[in-house]
This record gives C-alpha cells, structure tokens and sequence, in this order.
C-alpha cells in the first residue's frame, strides 16, 4: 500500500530549520547527484562534526533517562534509553541516526526530543543508538553494530520497563539503510543473539538497491561509505538480501527526492513478490523534515503510529 501526504502549511517548529538539521540535510540529501560546491560540503561536514560533539539535552519531564549504554567495547557502542516514568513492560522503538554512515550522534536534539516525547506520552519507550562509523567501520560493520545493540536491548529491556517482545527498528537517511539491511536480512541480528522484532520502519534512504545505485552514478559520499567492489555492495543491499524472513516495513520516502521515491516503491515491489508486508508512505518534506517532524504531531506521526499499532508496538 502505498500513502501519500502533503506537506502541512505550519511547517515544523526551529528542530526542523536547525544547524543539525541543514547540515545533514546539504550533505544526505543530495543522492541522486554530487555537484554541490565544495566550500558548501565543508561547511557541512564541519557543521555535523560540531553537532556530534554536542552534549545531550536534559530529557522532557515524565521521562526516565539513562544515558550511555555500553553494547562494547568501543566509546560509539553505546545507546540512551528514555523511558516512561513508571514503565513495566512497555514497547520499545530503537532508532538509529543518520549522517552519511560517518557523523551524526544518538544524543543530538533533533534524534530524540520530539520522538521520545511523543512515544514516551504513549507508553512507549524510546532507546537511541550509537555505532563506529566511517572510516573506522563500513556500513556492514555498522550494521554488526546496530544488531549487537538490539541484542543488548533486548536482552536489558526487563530491567528498565520495556518488553522486548514487542520492538520495532527504525532510522533516518544512513541509519535507514542500516535498519533496513537487518529488516530485510534478520538473520544479520541473530549472529548477534537478537530476537525477531516486530516492525522496521526507514525514513528517506535512496541506497536500498545498494548495487544499482553504485552501479549508475555514485555520489561521494557513497562511494566514501560502499568503495568499489560490487561484492560488497550486494553484500551491503537491502534489496539484495531480502528474503521471505524479512520483517514487515514502513518504508517513508520524500516526494521531494526522485531517487529515494524510486528506492522504496521498488523495494515495497520486491518484498511483495516475497510475501512480505510493505507500505510506502510518501511525504511533500525535504529529507531533514522527515526526521525532524516525526514526533510533532500531525497527518506523518499518526500514519506511523497508526503502523506501530498493527504490529503491537503502541
């Protein structure tokens, strides 16, 4: 099934025109090409590496935090779990950030504010993850990463009022690629000891098809994040690994962005063909927009909720 949504008049509040925001925006957004000017793509780059190193906010009122779960050894293995005051056996979305599979932080106020304020008001419990990146870990060994958390989640959750049976995965940009190579393959979690979860959810990635996109006119950054072996870009394809296994899929996309409207109707296509659930939603926002007005009310928040719902994680 496919949905689309018009952007609302009222656009969302200073998160969605942050420095974070542009930043990640000029240096994610533009997948289809590379012609941006360098002294842009430096502003860019630096603007994201000050944001990483920005601290983490105080967490809403209503809100149990606990910040800086160690899944490893290394100082980006780490995740922020917020939680419900008072929460016994609440559902868990675990979300993953973008960046270019090389910046970008779990504790940045447009990752975690408006989400975890909305689900936390829900019941729902918010846990916002940290892996290696670029050019220390490549994208499979981020995903190595992101499945080690999850099986750490799971396998914590009881202890801080969550129910690991009823998680959904979900991120943006570069961290929708991730979500959406384990949702496809879950079997990359299960090396890790993670359980099946019950829904992936990726916001606004154009690299589904791994492969197709290196194989026609790869922007920098991806080539910086996938290199040159086809190999590899077929070992690092959702398209490409997904199975008859695969978890059922949200697949947000921005009207905005041809290439990555064109990645998630032919990925919800090829998961069809494989009976395996997968609705396109399809948005009037720019690609920052789509991380930064989730969370914020309105038409987008109540479609992805009304989709958490069906898979019991709501």
């Amino acid at each position: 099934m496919t949905v689309r949504l018009a952007h609302p008049r009222r656009r969302p509040t200073n998160l969605s025109v942050s420095a974070w925001a542009s930043a990640s925006e000029c240096v994610e957004c533009n997948e289809e090409t590379d012609q941006m000017p360098i002294l842009t793509r430096r502003t860019a780059l630096a603007s994201l590496a000050a944001f990483a190193a920005a601290p983490a906010l105080p967490a809403h009122a209503g809100t149990t935090l606990r910040r800086d779960v160690p899944y490893g050894p290394h100082a980006l293995q780490r995740y922020d779990v917020y939680m419900p005051e008072g929460a016994s056996a609440a559902p868990l979305i675990v979300f993953l950030h973008g960046g270019g599979w090389a910046f970008g932080d779990k504790a940045n106020e447009n990752v975690w504010k408006a989400k975890s304020t909305h689900w936390n008001g829900r019941g729902v419990g918010f846990v916002s993850v940290n892996t290696r990146l670029l050019p220390e870990a490549d994208p499979m060994q981020q995903a190595a990463d992101l499945a080690r958390a999850l099986s750490h989640i799971q396998q914590s959750a009881p202890g801080w009022g969550g129910d690991p049976n009823r998680l959904a995965l979900m991120g943006h940009s570069a961290g929708a690629h991730l979500v959406a190579l384990l949702g496809a393959d879950p079997g990359l979690a299960r090396r890790w000891g993670a359980k099946r979860w019950r829904a992936t959810v990726a916001l606004d990635s154009a690299v589904y098809d791994t492969a197709r996109t290196m194989a026609r006119r790869p922007s920098r950054l991806h080539t910086r994040a996938f290199g040159t072996s086809r190999a590899f870009w077929e070992e690092a394809s959702p398209y490409a690994r997904l199975g008859p296994t695969a978890t059922p899929f949200l697949l947000v996309a921005s009207t905005k962005r041809r290439a990555a409207l064109s990645a998630a109707r032919n990925f919800a296509r090829a998961a069809k063909a494989r009976k395996v659930e997968a609705e396109v939603l399809e948005l009037d926002y720019s690609h920052a927009a789509i991380n930064t007005a989730l969370g914020m009310g309105g038409a987008y928040t109540q479609a992805v909720d009304a989709f958490l719902a069906r898979h019991g994680v709501a």
